[in-house]
C-alpha cells in the first residue's frame, strides 16, 4: 500500500479516473450528433413523421450524455492546475492554447445551438433547425480533433524545444500536427461513431426484442446497420495505422502492448503473442500462446521486419512502461471488441439481404437482437481500453521523452489527494447511478409518437369547448404524460 503515500500515483489515479468516467459521455454525444443530422435530413427529404420522431427521441438520449460530458469535463482539466501545475507550467503556451481552443470554437458552438436544437422545432424554419442540428454534431467532433491534437502532442512533441524547463514553440502548425494527430484524431471520430452506432442499434434491438414498436425501431437499426457497414471495417485499420505509428515513433510502447521483452532484428520473423502472463520481476511471460510469424504481418504485411522491434530489456526498468499486463490486456480488449463489431455487421447485413430485417420479420431474429443488446456496451469499453493503452503506455513520460510524470506533478500532500480521490470516487458512483436510472427512464418511455408533427395539421378530432364540459383524454397513458 505503499502508493497511498505517493502522491504522483493518486494524481496519476484520480485523472484516470476522471478521464475514463468522462470520456463515457461525449463519446456518445459525437456519434449521436451525427445520426440526428441523419434523421433530420431523412424527415425534411421524405416528410415522413417516423424520423421526426427518431430525431425527437435520440436527441433525449443525447442532451442527457451532454449535461454530464461537461459537469465531468471541467473537474478533469481543473486537474492541469491542481495536481499538475508543473506540467502545465513548462507547455502551458501550447498545451494551454489547444485545451482553449477546445472550449471557445468546440463547446461553445455546441452550446450555442443546443438549445434551438431541442427547443426550436415549431418555433423557427425548418432549414434553421436542421443547420443548428448540424453545427451541434460539428461542435460535438471539433471537441474530439483538440482533445487529441492536445494529446498527440503529448505523444510525439513537435514544433519546438524545450528550454530552461519551458516549452518553446517555433512551429504552431507544425506541434498541431505533430506526427499522431491526424489518424488519432480519426481513429477517436470513428470509435465515438461506432460506439454511438451499436449503442443506438442495441436500444432499438431491446425495443424489438420487447415487442415495442418493432416497425419505428427496425428503421433506427438499419440506419445503424448501414453506417456500421462502412465504419467498423474503416475503424480496424485506422487501428492499424495507428499501430504503425508506435511502431515507428514508441517503441517501448509497443513492447509492453506485445509484452515482449527481447528484440526482434531487423530482417527476422517474429512470433505474435495471441494471450500471455506477463512477469515485470522475472522479465518474461510466464506463460503464452504465439502465433509463429505473425508479428511481421500484423506490424508491415511481411513476414521479415523491415526495423527491429524492440523489447523492453532494451530500456532501464525506470525507462519503460510498467503494468505491462494492463496495456497487453486492455490492448487485446480494444481489438477483440473491433472485429466483433465487424463480425456482428457482417451477420446481420446477411440477414437484411435475405429480407429477415423486414418490420414483419425482424421479431423473428431473436438470437441476432440479444447480440446487437450485447453489442451496445463493448463500445465504451473498447474506448476507455484504448485510452489505456495510449496514455499508461507513454509512461514514464507525460510528454514522451521530454517530460517525465514525475516532474509534471503538484507538489502536494498525499493525504489531500487521496482525499480528493475518494471524493470523486464518490461523487461519480453517485452521478453513475443517477445516469443509469434517467437513461432507463427515457428508454422505458420510449418514443412519444403523439407529438404534433411541424407544417402538418393534427388529425386528432375536435375537443368541445363548452365550458363546464368534461372531455376524456383518450390518448396513451405514456402519451399523456
Amino acid at each position: 500500500m505503499d502508493f497511498l503515500s505517493d502522491s504522483v500515483v493518486l494524481s496519476r489515479m484520480q485523472f484516470a479516473l476522471t478521464a475514463l468516467f468522462h470520456m463515457l459521455w461525449p463519446v456518445l454525444t459525437t456519434g449521436v450528433g451525427i445520426y440526428l443530422v441523419i434523421v433530420e435530413a431523412l424527415w425534411l427529404k421524405t416528410r415522413n413523421p417516423d424520423y421526426y420522431y427518431h430525431a425527437r427521441f435520440w436527441s433525449k438520449l443525447y442532451v442527457l450524455n451532454f449535461g454530464v460530458g461537461v459537469a465531468t469535463g471541467i473537474p478533469m482539466e481543473f486537474q492541469f492546475g491542481t495536481n499538475w501545475s508543473r506540467f502545465s507550467e513548462a507547455v502551458g503556451n501550447f498545451f494551454g492554447s489547444v485545451i482553449g481552443f477546445e472550449a471557445s470554437w468546440a463547446f461553445m458552438l455546441e452550446a450555442a445551438f443546443l438549445g434551438i436544437m431541442l427547443f426550436g422545432w415549431e418555433r423557427v424554419n425548418p432549414i434553421i433547425h436542421f443547420l443548428s442540428t448540424i453545427f451541434v454534431a460539428i461542435g460535438a467532433n471539433l471537441s474530439t480533433v483538440w482533445i487529441l491534437t492536445a494529446n498527440s502532442w503529448m505523444q510525439t512533441p513537435a514544433g519546438g524545444e524545450l528550454v530552461d524547463g519551458k516549452f518553446v514553440v517555433h512551429d504552431y502548425f507544425q506541434a498541431i500536427l505533430n506526427p499522431f494527430t491526424g489518424n488519432s484524431v480519426l481513429h477517436m471520430f470513428f470509435a465515438t461513431l461506432e460506439t454511438s452506432l451499436f449503442v443506438i442499434g442495441g436500444i432499438s434491438a431491446w425495443y424489438i426484442l420487447n415487442h415495442r414498436h418493432e416497425a419505428f425501431f427496425s428503421k433506427s437499426l438499419k440506419i445503424a446497420l448501414a453506417a456500421a457497414i462502412a465504419v467498423a471495417p474503416l475503424q480496424i485499420y485506422i487501428g492499424h495505422l495507428n499501430g504503425e505509428q508506435v511502431y515507428q515513433y514508441q517503441p517501448s510502447k509497443l513492447a509492453a502492448m506485445e509484452a515482449q521483452w527481447e528484440t526482434t532484428p531487423a530482417g527476422q520473423s517474429a512470433n505474435w503473442s495471441l494471450l500471455a502472463i506477463p512477469n515485470e520481476k522475472a522479465q518474461k511471460n510466464d506463460w503464452e500462446i504465439t502465433i509463429p510469424n505473425a508479428l511481421g504481418y500484423i506490424l508491415e504485411f511481411k513476414k521479415e521486419l523491415t526495423y527491429p522491434v524492440r523489447g523492453l530489456k532494451e530500456w532501464k526498468p525506470e525507462d519503460r512502461p510498467h503494468m505491462v499486463g494492463l496495456i497487453y490486456y486492455a490492448f487485446r480488449t480494444m481489438i477483440a471488441i473491433g472485429f466483433f463489431y465487424v463480425g456482428l455487421t457482417l451477420l446481420s447485413v446477411l440477414q437484411w439481404l435475405r429480407g429477415k430485417l423486414s418490420a414483419e420479420n425482424i421479431t423473428q431474429q431473436r438470437w441476432l437482437m440479444a447480440a446487437w443488446v450485447f453489442a451496445a456496451p463493448l463500445g465504451y469499453i473498447a474506448v476507455d481500453s484504448g485510452w489505456i493503452v495510449r496514455c499508461v503506455g507513454r509512461q514514464p513520460w507525460i510528454v514522451y521523452g521530454l517530460i517525465r510524470t514525475a516532474d509534471g506533478a503538484s507538489t502536494l500532500p498525499a493525504s489531500n489527494v487521496l482525499l480528493s480521490l475518494i471524493s470523486f470516487a464518490t461523487v461519480y458512483s453517485i452521478l453513475f447511478v443517477a445516469i443509469l436510472y434517467f437513461g432507463s427512464r427515457i428508454i422505458r418511455r420510449g418514443p412519444n409518437l403523439e407529438l404534433p408533427v411541424p407544417g402538418v395539421e393534427s388529425t386528432r378530432p375536435a375537443v368541445d369547448t363548452t365550458p363546464g364540459k368534461f372531455v376524456p383524454d383518450e390518448r396513451p397513458a405514456e402519451a399523456q404524460q
